[in-house]
């Protein structure tokens, strides 16, 4: 055997290579990555030239409607490469104390680390998360805790914004302690997972200290804690079963138990055939049962007034083109969150290379280094909320007093929990929790005083989601199939999506229990101890898809997949969702390319989906009869031909009022029409009904629009009174209570009625009317920045997708 002797390198040499390494920047493997995240990277103060350089990208696109082209895409959006793709630097940072650490700053002043070591690149995500949004995480560590121990009466999202001073107990200190005792038994990846938080902290900690900051230093549980607010804004859904159960008992005194019920049923749509889906093939999940032993049904008006499921903030979408579709053979992918419009932005931009560690994307500020939402090597991968259902709230039989509860047939005392305490004005925050969860307040069962618990499947184990953004910063997903499996890691209730060269997929996630059989999902549970949870949905249960037959995968917060039941907090799935106008724009090109995708985003971004997709309807009834005036004739042709036109709520000339009279026409008719379609039934309790679902999700300055409303009951409802098909047509009969020409004249009346006050506002000619369009401009809060843009329903940070090479 011939053997060689050792070769001994030259020092300089190696130190060179050790050099050539932290500064060598990664190759992309091909294709078009592109993004966008208004206001700018800076998210301190004073305002710089980057505090706002994204807004002209985000707020020029609108106006184009569909009209974009291939050249378009790098007009109105930024390069999503990794590294500086050949670009000089801004600046560069070297932080003290770690020479493996270079930070480079390109010409929209996003980050660019990289790091020897993987301990490096966690450090330099700290570092970069404390210089850009300093401010922002020492706002939210808090909230973040309020978030993570379900604290009862408060919103952490709404404390966040408050700026509200929040002083922890070293009781919650223990709380948020136990999940790295989760971390640590899962071995080698949760130590490595504890390792990047402590680089991570060390990171943030540096740079206050080398700004002079007086702040208290991070910690994990700082980490955990901020981690938690995300799973309670984005990521939960259910756990409004109590003022859903008010509205049926208060149907069910008024109409008696089976026309009550049934009417209950029409309106949470649980289970409706005709509700748009991302994955056609059938998942089924969530429950109906009528006077099942195991739920309770809350008397009206005795439960608690504050509802934990209120804070919903999204318009998150996603459009994704199978190879088999695709004009150039390849996925396209056009997908991004809705997190709101702020300054500081609650999202930040960051590359992050070394040490194993290859990604680039968002993360959120304070809740881990990971990019949460963005790109590996060769793919790319994004979110939208499900609101799937896995927080239930149980009724407690309360023992003598209000401190004590019956379960499994004895007494127990209710244990306290001492969180910590408010700042101006200063209010403590303790709290009562059964075995169920945090006692939410109390109401009354058939007269008889209970309490209100409720759990969350998630509580206390936020940190473990942790494991699937590791995978992905790390590049362990290498394909579709690999995809699903990591993400089927993360607990919260997320639909996420993904594109490399050859593949799309979804899948949607959350740990999401399995109820007793006979239980119905959307009441209250029976707290006794007969009707726990049986286990969780394992992944294979989970809705999922890898490349669908019909080529797309289309998702506006919709239902997931067929038979998959929207959660109790989610009434309104029913067959009017603004998914379908994602939808119906992207099958306007049967074989789209990457612009053309983009233009079906923006071309659903600005429409109104009430002329769009509840107009006929309306209109298949009102053409039974004449009108009963001319002047409410013209409205109803003047809404007709907005619609022929796109339905956009666009003020091109920026005048300040919706260029089309159809806007002013159909706001001001809206909510009349909803309660003659509705009222007959409904009665005393539309206000009722609107209270858990508004009658109309009009555009608002943080974007989001049409997600909640009740434009599936007014559809469905007038298609079956005409005639129409209608695939699992409602119990009751609401309009006119289904006789066609009351029903007509109604419906002729209210828009006759908000032509009166149209008239009244704006004079006699129906073509000059116009709608405001300048209340509902997009603004950042809470107002340190008082840029504006155009209203525009499409996401926060958006990415641009189409690779071209595989690893």
């Amino acid at each position: 055997m011939q053997r060689f002797a050792p070769f001994h390198w030259p020092t300089a040499f190696v130190l060179a290579l050790t050099v050539a390494r932290v500064w060598a920047q990664p190759v992309d493997v091909g294709g078009t990555v592109l993004n966008v995240l208004p206001p700018g990277q800076f998210g301190g103060l004073p305002f710089n030239v980057h505090t706002r350089d994204q807004i002209p990208l985000y707020d020029n696109l609108t106006p184009r409607f569909d009209a974009i082209g291939p050249a378009d895409l790098d007009v109105f959006y930024k390069p999503e490469s990794f590294g500086l793709g050949g670009e000089s630097p801004e600046r560069v940072e070297n932080p003290p104390g770690r020479p493996g650490l270079t930070i480079q700053r390109d010409r929209y002043d996003v980050p660019h680390i990289s790091g020897a070591t993987r301990d490096d690149v966690m450090f330099g995500a700290g570092w970069v998360a404390a210089e850009d949004r300093g401010l922002l995480i020492e706002v939210l560590r808090g909230p973040g805790r309020i978030a993570a121990l379900d604290a009862p009466g408060l919103d952490a999202f709404a404390l966040a914004n408050s700026l509200r001073r929040f002083t922890s107990s070293p009781e919650t200190e223990a709380f948020l302690n136990k999940q790295q005792a989760l971390l640590e038994a899962r071995g080698r990846k949760g130590a490595r997972i504890l390792a990047d938080f402590r680089s991570y902290v060390a990171g943030i900690n540096a740079y206050t200290q080398s700004v002079g900051a007086t702040t208290a230093p991070w910690t994990p549980a700082d980490v955990l804690a901020t981690a938690a607010l995300i799973g309670a804004v984005f990521g939960r859904g259910g756990g409004d079963e109590i003022a859903r159960s008010e509205l049926l008992s208060a149907l069910q005194q008024r109409l008696g138990n089976a026309a009550g019920r049934a009417v209950w049923d029409d309106l949470r749509e649980q289970h409706d055939p005709e509700a748009p889906v991302s994955i056609e093939r059938a998942f089924p999940y969530g429950s109906t049962a009528v006077g099942s032993p195991g739920n309770a049904i809350i008397d009206n008006g005795s439960g608690p007034a504050f509802r934990p499921a209120a804070s919903r903030r999204h318009a998150s979408n996603a459009l994704l083109v199978a190879a088999s579709r695709s004009a150039t053979g390849h996925p396209l992918f056009v997908a991004g969150p809705q997190v709101g419009y702020f300054h500081p932005q609650v999202l930040m931009e960051v590359d992050l290379h070394g040490g194993g560690i290859d990604a680039r994307g968002v993360i959120f500020p304070g809740s881990a280094p990971y990019v949460l939402l963005g790109r590996g090597k060769d793919f790319a991968w994004s979110a939208t909320s499900a609101d799937s259902d896995l927080i239930d709230q149980y009724v407690e039989e309360l023992c003598g007093d209000d401190t004590h509860y019956r379960y499994r047939g004895r007494c127990r005392a209710m244990t306290t929990f001492n969180a910590g305490q408010l700042e101006s004005p200063t209010e403590p925050v303790v709290f009562q929790e059964t075995v169920h969860g945090p006692v939410i307040g109390y109401a009354t069962v058939q007269g008889r005083r209970v309490a209100i618990s409720q759990k969350r499947s998630t509580r206390g184990r936020e940190a473990l989601n942790a494991f699937a953004f590791a995978d992905l910063n790390t590049n362990r997903v290498r394909s579709a199939r690999t995809f699903l499996r990591v993400m089927a890691q993360i607990e919260f209730t997320f639909n996420w999506f993904y594109a490399d060269d050859r593949d799309i997929a979804m899948f949607s996630s959350g740990r999401l229990p399995k109820r007793p059989r006979g239980i119905d999902s959307g009441l209250p549970t029976v707290g006794s101890g007969r009707y726990e949870w049986k286990g969780f949905l394992s992944p294979a249960e989970h809705p999922q898809v890898i490349n669908p037959p019909g080529g797309t995968i289309v998702n506006w917060n919709n239902t997931p997949a067929t038979a998959f039941g929207a959660s109790d907090s989610l009434w309104g799935r029913g067959s009017i969702h603004r998914s379908l106008l994602l939808q119906h724009a992207l099958d306007r090109s049967p074989t789209p390319t990457l612009d053309a995708v983009v233009a079906a985003m923006n071309r659903a971004a600005t429409q109104d989906l009430r002329v769009m997709e509840v107009l006929p309807a309306i209109a298949a009834v009102l053409d039974t009869g004449p009108a009963p005036t001319p002047r409410a004739a013209q409205m109803l042709q003047l809404l007709e031909a907005w619609r022929a036109a796109g339905g956009s709520r666009l003020d091109l000339d920026l005048d300040g009022k919706i260029d089309d009279p159809g806007a002013a026409i159909l706001d001001q008719t809206w909510p009349e029409i909803t309660d003659a379609v509705m009222g007959p039934v409904l009665g005393g309790q539309l206000g009722q009904l609107a209270r858990l679902i508004t009658r109309d999700n009009t555009p608002s300055p943080q974007g989001s629009a049409y997600l909640d409303g009740w434009y599936g009951y007014v559809d469905k409802d007038l298609r079956a009174l005409v005639g129409q098909p209608v695939e699992g047509p409602f119990q009751t009969k609401f309009c006119g209570r289904g006789d066609l020409a009351t029903c007509r004249t109604a419906l002729w009346a209210a828009i006759d009625a908000a032509g009166t006050e149209l008239v009244a506002a704006q004079g006699p000619d129906p073509t000059t009317w116009r709608a405001d369009a300048t209340h509902e401009r997009i603004a950042f809060l809470p107002g340190l920045l008082t840029d504006t843009m155009r209203w525009t329903n499409r996401p926060t940070f958006q990415q641009v997708v189409s690779f071209t090479a595989h690893r």
